[in-house]
């Protein structure tokens, strides 16, 4: 299972960080509040792939 999930949680990641970006320039927000931005959804993000992981090993 692992081997499915972890090169799609991979691709998520970075297709969010991507949207990210692109909001980031719609929204014109500051170059100094950026890198907090990023952090703030990538550490979501990556929980909820965590749990989305945990979830389908105990199912």
């Amino acid at each position: 299972m692992a081997i499915l999930f972890i090169p799609f949680a991979t691709f998520i990641l970075f297709y969010i960080n991507q949207m990210t970006n692109m909001l980031c320039i719609q929204k014109e927000i500051p170059e100094d509040r950026q890198p907090k931005v990023f952090r703030t959804i990538n550490i979501l993000i990556t929980i909820l792939l965590i749990s989305s992981y945990v979830e389908i090993l105990f199912t």
